[in-house]
């Protein structure tokens, strides 16, 4: 078996819907995964925009949410998790708001992709102190296993 990550809320590829956005509730989608190979210490779910500002001309990728130290026993994330609702040892980084937690797609112009990856590691990291994504990136590397990704797509109404 191989690692994956889905959502009840959209497949891969799809439409992210709006609940799950700044125009909506701004709260986490409902993830599940499966497939952790045998020696996976903990898990990390980077979610991150490559299509920012502008999918046409993008200038840089915006960081979403940033967690890891999850358990490869786990099944999963419930819909609108909190800081206070993560499984026992998981920790936070900081997004690009320069705050800890989940922020949902609130593309300027466009239609962006959303790339929700979970890595599977052969370690626990130590505690990073809410690190950004390219400080967690250092951490995992050499101790990555596998990875998964689940795409999903948002851009806002022309009503906002």
């Amino acid at each position: 078996m191989t690692l994956k990550i889905t959502s009840s809320a959209f497949v891969h590829q799809a439409a992210i819907p709006s609940t799950y956005t700044c125009e909506g509730r701004n709260v986490s989608p409902p993830f599940s995964w499966e497939g952790a190979p045998a020696g996976t210490q903990s898990l990390v779910l980077i979610v991150d925009d490559p299509d920012a500002p502008d999918p046409a001309a993008p200038k840089m990728t915006w960081v979403h949410w940033v967690l890891y130290n999850l358990s490869p026993s786990g099944t999963g994330l419930p819909e609108a998790v909190s800081a206070a609702q993560l499984p026992a040892a998981a920790l936070e980084g900081l997004n690009d708001w320069k705050r800890t937690g989940y922020g949902g797609p609130c593309p300027p112009i466009g239609r962006h992709r959303y790339f929700h990856k979970l890595y599977a590691l052969d370690r626990m990291l130590p505690d990073l102190h809410h690190p950004t994504k390219s400080a967690l990136e250092q951490a995992m590397q050499g101790h990555i296993l596998t990875q998964a990704e689940l795409v999903g797509t948002y851009q806002k109404s022309h009503l906002s």
